[in-house]
């Protein structure tokens, strides 16, 4: 039984994953943010009835989400963060989270993602010192899902402009 609802587009973000060594096209992979948890926890448990918690394990940053059951028990899921390109503490604390609210179903959806292949015509991919860079702002315009709950329609922008469709074939 699913207890957290699907994301919604302004829900969902986007970064390049992977830009072709010879500068062709860019991947882009799906993602949700810590917030993005911690609004679905506060609807669909309340902000009193979860919190999360962070632990070191073998030097490796934990964070556990824990829900309140209709008991009163504190039903606890755990992951591991790992640190990011920027401000690596807060970004290890925020990864955990999110790995954390995976484990508790938020956001599983996005294990269904197509392979988004952006073409450098529908963006910005630009050599800087012999390696290709793409900043360009990636947005998810729509998404469709269907009765598996899976992705079945996606839909990018890339700057305000769509560069990206993809519908599942039945």
């Amino acid at each position: 039984m699913r207890r957290f609802r699907l994301l919604k587009e302004n829900e969902i973000e986007c970064r390049v994953s992977e830009i072709a060594k010879n500068g062709q096209f860019l991947r882009l992979f799906l993602y949700k943010t810590a917030r993005t948890d911690a609004a679905l926890l506060d609807e669909t448990y309340g902000e009193d009835c979860w919190q999360n918690d962070y632990r070191v394990l073998d030097g490796k940053l934990y964070c556990g989400i824990g829900v309140k059951s209709e008991s009163g028990e504190w039903i606890w899921k755990w992951n591991v963060g790992t640190e990011s390109d920027m401000e690596a503490e807060k970004g290890q604390a925020s990864d955990a989270m999110k790995r954390a609210g995976f484990v508790l179903g938020i956001g599983t959806e996005l294990y269904s993602s197509p392979d988004i292949k952006i073409p450098a015509e529908r963006c910005n991919i630009k050599e800087y010192n012999g390696k290709f860079r793409c900043y360009d702002k990636f947005e998810v315009e729509k998404i469709a899902y269907d009765e598996n709950q899976d992705i079945s329609g996606l839909a990018i922008k890339c700057n305000g402009k769509r560069c990206f469709v993809w519908q599942a074939t039945t």
